[in-house]
């Protein structure tokens, strides 16, 4: 699961990286959440741009998005054949850049203690993303998006489950974005872990856990949370 993340490049850089047509204002978020506006980069009809886009898919033919469930993550091995996703996998794939991610991890004392993940490749990933527009009765639109997440790698294995999908380089991030020319057994072909070696995590403080936290310290880190201390025995073994 990706539910936390931080997006720290600045506008005039990601048209640069992501060969996007303009420059949406975006200020550096540390503490990005669900159901919040968020920027992802779609390409329509060859034009490649920057877009706000809510962070929790309503497919087209929901009828009431409130009692329909909050999708922020699509899994890559089901994303294809789930009714919810299988338009969006085929007609409206994304990227969402990202600085780093967020993962809780349960110590053996039972507390959660958070990580930041980052790539070892480049400072901003790009996540492989799918988005929909949803069209109210009274002609009202919102454009909702959710991230693909992967097995994870070696790295994160011992972190969490599961991952957000990297797209590593251009070839792969224009492939995604191409739903003229690339069909989907070839999208799905995109999105798998990445190789051994290429994430790396440092523990932060629990601040992050509060929605509405914001800055540099999110990401700074901490010391490592230490082991819990066997409970002392009722008395002593002679034996």
């Amino acid at each position: 699961m990706c539910g936390r993340y931080a997006l720290l490049l600045p506008p005039e850089a990601m048209a640069t990286l992501f060969s996007v047509l303009n420059e949406l204002a975006y200020p550096p978020r540390y503490n990005i959440t669900p159901t919040q506006p968020i920027l992802a980069i779609a390409e329509r009809e060859g034009r490649r741009t920057a877009e706000l886009f809510r962070w929790g898919f309503v497919p087209g033919w929901v009828k009431d998005p409130k009692e329909f469930p909050l999708l922020i993550n699509a899994r890559a091995e089901s994303m294809a054949t789930k009714p919810s996703f299988r338009d969006a996998v085929r007609h409206s794939r994304c990227i969402v850049p990202a600085s780093g991610y967020y993962e809780w991890m349960k110590g053996a004392d039972g507390k959660r203690q958070p990580y930041y993940i980052t790539s070892t490749e480049t400072a901003t990933m790009a996540f492989a993303g799918l988005y929909s527009t949803w069209a109210g009765p009274n002609g009202e639109e919102v454009d909702t998006v959710c991230i693909v997440t992967v097995a994870p790698n070696l790295e994160i294995s011992g972190l969490y489950d599961r991952m957000p999908a990297i797209l590593r380089g251009r070839a792969a991030i224009d492939a995604w974005l191409n739903t003229r020319d690339v069909d989907v057994k070839e999208a799905v072909g995109l999105v798998v872990p990445p190789p051994p070696g290429t994430m790396t995590y440092h523990p932060v403080g629990k601040a992050i856990g509060n929605a509405a936290a914001e800055g540099p310290d999110l990401i700074a880190p901490v010391a490592e949370p230490a082991p819990p201390k066997p409970a002392a025995p009722d008395q002593l073994d002679l034996f």
